[in-house]
């Protein structure tokens, strides 16, 4: 099994994180390329900034290989708890199949359940059902229809 290191990400990170979406573009919206725009510069900026979030990378002997968006989010429901929603969770294709992904999710867990997160909770676009598989392995269950209205 590989060891991953993780971390959060730091402005030097953003073109790895970038290129890793990247390879697995499907979503409206998805980085395409691995160059950043001056916008996703200081969108990293402002999210590194932000203790209610954390870009996560994850390397193999230095080299970053994963990656996911925490967003730590207080809610009415739950008695006022605290819900860990994960986002843009990517490994690098040529690392896949390694537990890379598992290990970084089982971080990201270990993390909701030190603050006292009620839920953990994801979204995936319905095309990548390899990842719907990867995640029902992990114990997530389908819960809700997700609705999205994009702007221009």
């Amino acid at each position: 099994m590989t060891t991953l290191v993780v971390r959060e990400a730091t402005p030097d990170d953003l073109g790895d994180v970038l290129a890793l979406m990247a390879q697995d573009a499907r979503s409206p919206g998805t980085p395409v390329s691995s160059v950043a725009s001056p916008r996703q510069r200081s969108a990293l900026d402002e999210l590194v900034a932000d203790p209610a979030h954390q870009v996560l990378v994850g390397l193999v002997d230095g080299v970053v290989v994963a990656t996911a968006h925490v967003t730590w989010l207080r809610v009415l429901s739950a008695d006022g708890g605290l819900y860990c929603q994960v986002e843009n969770v990517r490994t690098d294709e040529q690392h896949r199949g390694r537990g890379i992904g598992r290990e970084l999710m089982a971080w990201i867990e270990a993390a909701a359940r030190d603050r006292g997160a009620a839920r953990l909770q994801l979204t995936t676009h319905h095309t990548r059902t390899d990842a719907h598989r990867f995640y029902e392995r992990l114990g997530y269950e389908p819960s809700h229809v997700g609705m999205k209205k994009y702007l221009d």
